[in-house]
């Protein structure tokens, strides 16, 4: 398979987190377990969904110190997420994740 660009790695990556958090992965430490990716790249990639209109925040859990809590998917914009969901297997494969 040839290498991916910058640009449709950067957007296959932002289209598997977002699948992840859908499915409960829902926190940088277990995005970053279940991908491999460095935090940096969990948090920016998170902060960037926004830029396909996929809506992303953040709800702190209750009681908890600092910021513990989880991510939630509240709107997909033009992205099908049902498309997502049959290709997050393969989409995992390209990018080489590992989790």
């Amino acid at each position: 398979m040839p290498d991916l660009s910058k640009t449709k790695s950067s957007f296959y990556r932002r289209l598997y987190v977002a699948h992840l958090i859908k499915q409960g992965i829902a926190s940088v430490p277990a995005i970053i377990e279940a991908t491999g990716m460095p935090r940096r790249t969990a948090q920016d990639t998170i902060a960037s969904l926004a830029e396909l209109d996929i809506e992303c925040v953040f709800t702190k859990d209750d009681g908890q110190r600092h910021n513990i809590g989880r991510y939630q998917i509240r709107d997909w914009g033009a992205i099908d997420p049902c498309w997502v969901a049959t290709h997050a297997e393969r989409l995992k494969q390209v990018l080489g994740y590992t989790g």
